[in-house]
């Protein structure tokens, strides 16, 4: 497994549209592992191919890492929201390629999906609690969206403003 460099906003191609994956094969599998051991190095819960360079649709969710928790990943190939709850509720966000800043996000509180596990098999699942919120975020970032565009415009220029900042103070040093 490799650990991939992640693309840090406001770099374009974050706002790439993710393609279907048209089979999960071992090439994607072995996609799916580099983008988690990314994730785990990070650290995160969760991160979508996009962030690593790859417009595919393939996001991966583990909400114990960092915790005293035994790891417990989660692989969503080309998901798809078919039903999202009309209760909402905020939840404090952020995102590996928007380090350092974090907002809160009002999201429905559950969703059902359809999508291809890791083995390529069609699942359906009702989700809630935060993997429904982190897959929803993770489910943006297939369609060139990040968590700081659901902010007012003034916070995220001014998010943005500071990462541009960030990204130039690293290019001198």
């Amino acid at each position: 497994m490799a650990i991939l460099p992640i693309i840090i906003a406001p770099d374009r191609r974050l706002k790439v549209i993710s393609q279907p994956v048209a089979q999960v094969d071992d090439e994607i599998r072995r996609l799916m592992d580099d983008i988690l051991e990314t994730m785990y190095a990070a650290p995160g819960i969760g991160l979508a191919a996009i962030q690593v360079g790859v417009a595919k649709q393939i996001i991966v969710i583990d909400l114990a890492n960092g915790e005293d928790r035994e790891r417990d990943p989660h692989y969503f190939v080309n998901p798809k929201t078919l039903w999202t709850s009309e209760e909402t509720a905020p939840q404090r966000e952020g995102c590996l390629s928007v380090p350092d800043f974090y907002d809160e996000i009002d999201r429905p509180i559950k969703v059902v999906v359809d999508y291809l596990d890791y083995d390529g098999t069609k699942q359906e699942r009702e989700l809630d609690g935060t993997l429904s919120t982190c897959l929803q975020h993770e489910m943006d970032h297939l369609k060139g969206i990040l968590f700081i565009d659901h902010l007012s415009r003034l916070k995220r220029s001014i998010i943005l403003k500071k990462l541009r900042k960030a990204q130039k103070l690293k290019q001198t040093a």
